[in-house]
């Protein structure tokens, strides 16, 4: 959901200029923008037109990496800012925990992932790396791609969003470098429920870094490489992942 600190966040990423939130929800509110209440739905309950769209859009993608033999990959970027997502948490009646939270930091931790499907459809795999107070722009992405071809044996189809990290000379010229192994790939648009990575970061965020108030961003980098190195091979917790979203494969893993 587009709250003021993850407007800040993305329009300091695609324009590298800076909002302070507080400033950002005024201006907004004086364009004729509000924040009202999203409504909710269950996971399944998805609409005719998003399951219109992976149908028409997503099943030429697994038969083209059946065909080519080739592993199939879905990329996602994120981020993680200095604030911990507040849960409840069990203590003594009448002693409320406190969370020490350093403030009047721009301090971030950016993060690429790739969840990918081998080319026999048996084994699923994690790959993530991390930036401390910078943003996957689209050479970093580009960085992160060949890491991923050096991580990765044989032919990948790389299935992303249409974000500008994923366009520009970089991408293009990562494209042509190995185009004997790489071809990319796009998610329809407004499709985030349809790529498995999303997930990811609910769990990341959610579960494992909820009430975390790291002192710095090397801290806030180290417990999250931390806790994505914990779970790059391991397979029940990455199909519950592929399972949550909506991409529509089989998988023999999967079955």
């Amino acid at each position: 959901l587009w709250s003021a600190p993850r407007l800040a966040q993305l329009i300091e990423q695609e324009f590298d200029i800076r909002f302070n939130p507080r400033s950002l929800s005024a201006w907004l509110r004086d364009r004729g923008f509000t924040p009202p209440e999203a409504p909710t739905r269950s996971p399944g309950a998805r609409s005719d037109e998003d399951r219109g769209v992976a149908r028409h859009r997503l099943a030429a993608h697994p038969k083209k990496a059946r065909r080519q033999d080739a592993s199939l990959v879905l990329i996602d970027e994120s981020g993680l800012l200095m604030a911990p997502l507040v849960r409840r948490t069990w203590s003594p009646k009448g002693q409320t925990p406190k969370l020490v939270q350093k403030s009047g930091t721009r301090e971030k931790v950016s993060i690429a992932s790739a969840l990918w499907v081998s080319p026999r459809r048996d084994r699923l795999g994690l790959f993530s790396r991390t930036l401390v107070n910078g943003y996957f722009d689209n050479w970093n992405v580009a960085a992160f791609l060949e890491a991923l071809l050096k991580e990765l044996a044989g032919q990948l189809i790389v299935v992303w969003d249409g974000g500008n990290m994923h366009k520009g000379d970089p991408i293009r010229g990562t494209e042509r470098a190995f185009a004997d192994r790489l071809i990319l790939e796009k998610l329809p648009p407004y499709a985030p429920m349809l790529n498995p990575i999303e997930p990811v970061w609910g769990w990341l965020k959610h579960s494992r870094l909820n009430n975390f108030a790291p002192h710095n961003a090397i801290e806030l980098n180290e417990r999250a490489v931390a806790e994505l190195a914990a779970i790059q091979d391991d397979q029940a917790l990455l199909q519950s992942f592929w399972h949550a979203s909506d991409l529509p494969l089989r998988l023999t893993l999967l079955s």
